[in-house]
């Protein structure tokens, strides 16, 4: 399929490519809907761009993206945020090319104006030869600002809309994901580690984030990591505590699995499910000798009661609609970034609950790498398929994806919320917020 062969799309098209129960292919082939998303999703929505930790101090700045944008987050010498264009107002070079650092001025590669990490310009090579005329205050001569940035207890959101709503209308009930995880710091205080990954798949960025909370797709996916893992004796890794083993057994779903795993949707296509990782220390059992020690700091400062209530949270991948993907328990956090309609930037990282034992957070690094590095047999698994999907999905053959499963047994509650077992409810929560975002 290319761009030629399609019609141009409008309102009511956008509407007859979801159904009740199936989507049509073009949603996620088709650069047209591409280009509608980036435009009403992405750049309409509260998208996620950084955590505050990545720019802790006056000049350090990260490079992201933000819609078709790419943008720069940077804190300033007062203190504030701000979301950048990374582009010169001069002649419009890219300015920056590496990931993240630390500058107090942002120079130009072509003509070297400076910029201060607010986006003004400090000055410019050989004043003299501009005109009289020429202002380095003059705003037109600044870094173009992202003007809408809000935070949430350090999470950095960026809107490009022209008057859009509270940040914390667009999160509603997916703030306790964010809380719990901060809550689980015995400090109140969390921070992105260095260690990260960065991964990309030729699928479309939707693909990644129905994976997450599809429950039936593990049994058959990560069949060949499970069957080594059943065959590995209990105990057998002192290095990391039997964590992967455990982590790897766990994908092999069966009936019980499949039907006590909780599916929940919310208004706006955000979704999360319970957690089935039910043993060994995924399980944070009390013997533990290092939880120990962790519930010991929690409880100095939350008390017991609501130190047993953050530890008892058990939700398992809340996305937060459309890119941010969390895991408290964990201390685990997914970006999808669209780059093309069939390709997808993936950004993961762990935090460090600060007060927590160092373990704590080896654990998590453990889990990163298991779970989301180049070489986990877990993502390698799961990026196959996506491109699998996709490589179907070009096709012009069978135009429609099916989401039935569950339709008859979810419930819906009086706030609109969505609730399931053995369920693809996610993908048609996703699906309605994604109507409803490209129709309005």
């Amino acid at each position: 399929m290319t761009g030629a062969t399609e019609q141009s799309l409008g309102r009511d098209d956008i509407r007859l490519l979801v159904r009740e129960d199936t989507v049509h292919r073009r949603a996620y082939a088709d650069p047209e809907v591409f280009s509608l998303e980036q435009e009403r999703i992405f750049g309409r929505l509260w998208i996620y761009v950084a955590h505050e930790s990545q720019v802790r101090n006056p000049g350090d700045f990260i490079r992201t993206r933000l819609a078709e944008h790419e943008v720069l987050v940077a804190r300033h010498l007062d203190g504030n945020i701000y979301v950048l264009h990374n582009r010169c107002p001069h002649r419009g070079a890219r300015l920056c090319m590496v990931d993240h650092g630390t500058s107090r001025l942002l120079t130009c590669p072509y003509h070297a104006w400076a910029f201060r990490p607010d986006g003004t310009l400090s000055a410019v090579p050989h004043p003299k030869s501009y005109p009289a005329s020429f202002n380095v205050a003059d705003p037109q001569n600044h870094m173009q600002r992202v003007k809408h940035v809000q935070n949430y207890r350090g999470f950095v959101f960026a809107n490009l809309s022209e008057d859009p709503p509270p940040l914390s209308s667009h999160l509603g009930p997916m703030t306790q994901a964010i809380d719990n995880l901060i809550d689980r710091a015995p400090e109140g205080e969390i921070e992105i580690a260095d260690s990260s990954f960065t991964l990309e798949y030729h699928g479309n960025w939707k693909l990644h984030m129905e994976n997450a909370n599809d429950v039936f797709h593990p049994s058959f996916v990560h069949s060949s990591s499970v069957a080594p893992a059943r065959a590995a004796p209990a105990n057998a890794s002192i290095l990391d505590q039997d964590q992967t083993r455990e982590m790897l057994l766990a994908n092999g779903f069966g009936a019980n699995e499949w039907e006590g795993i909780q599916l929940n949707g919310l208004p706006g296509g955000h979704t999360f499910m319970t957690s089935f990782y039910k043993k060994g220390v995924l399980a944070h059992e009390e013997q533990d000798p290092v939880m120990r020690r962790y519930r010991a700091a929690l409880l100095a400062r939350l008390g017991s009661e609501r130190a047993a209530a953050v530890l008892g949270m058990n939700r398992f991948n809340n996305i937060i609609y459309p890119n941010l993907l969390i895991n408290a328990q964990y201390q685990q956090m997914r970006v999808t970034i669209p780059l093309a309609v069939d390709l997808t930037h993936i950004r993961i990282h762990c935090f460090r609950l600060k007060g927590a034992p160092d373990e704590i957070f080896h654990r998590a690094i453990r889990f990163m790498t298991t779970v989301g590095s180049p070489a986990s047999m877990i993502f390698s698994d799961d990026v196959e398929m996506l491109e699998r999907c996709q490589q179907g999905l070009v096709k012009q053959a069978g135009p429609w994806v099916n989401f039935a499963r569950g339709l008859d047994n979810d419930r819906r509650d009086s706030d609109g919320s969505l609730g399931g077992t053995a369920s693809e409810l996610p993908m048609r929560v996703q699906f309605e917020a994604w109507v409803n975002c490209l129709t309005h």
